[in-house]
């Protein structure tokens, strides 16, 4: 399926060649983990959502707001993502930059949250100046959660200070 997928998009082999990327799994068993203002429901594995929420809750006692933006995505969903963006005009070697390629998304595991904070632009690098990334940054990683796409990353994304991925304890 992935090949395929991958096929439809335009992925050779070189351009994920010389990038430290791991292929995922989809995940199951998930739960929610918090529903946004609008109605949709995030989801993440139950380990993950308990985490998250623990965080959640503490950077709140400390007067910080974060939310989720994005929990779990599908591999037809991040194909969908891209084709998006193919079809906006932008090329595949570009958007592998900001997207990462069906079956390599952190998001499929069920482990990984984009964060966003009242007041921003969402998914931008400007995150990085929030009381949310200062906060995140000392604390996330009480909770398992860690950085996954910080500058120079060796898998060859830009850099996201709003991506977030739960590791353990």
């Amino acid at each position: 399926m992935i090949h395929r997928i991958h096929a439809d998009l335009g992925i050779t082999p070189a351009l994920l060649e010389g990038r430290a990327l791991l292929q995922y799994e989809e995940a199951q068993g998930l739960v929610p983990a918090e529903k946004a203002p609008n109605g949709r429901v995030h989801f993440l594995l139950s380990e993950a959502a308990a985490a998250w929420r623990a965080m959640k809750e503490a950077a709140q006692s400390d007067g910080v707001d974060i939310h989720i933006l994005s929990g779990f995505r599908s591999i037809a969903r991040q194909g969908e993502l891209i084709q998006a963006r193919l079809d906006g005009g932008m090329a595949i070697e570009d958007v592998l930059k900001i997207l990462a390629p069906p079956g390599y998304s952190e998001h499929h595991t069920g482990r990984a949250v984009d964060v966003s904070t009242e007041g921003i632009k969402v998914l931008q690098p400007e995150f990085e100046s929030t009381p949310a990334f200062t906060w995140l940054s000392g604390h996330a990683g009480k909770f398992g959660f860690m950085l996954s796409f910080p500058r120079a990353n060796s898998a060859g994304y830009g850099y996201e200070p709003w991506h977030w991925c739960y590791r353990g304890r």
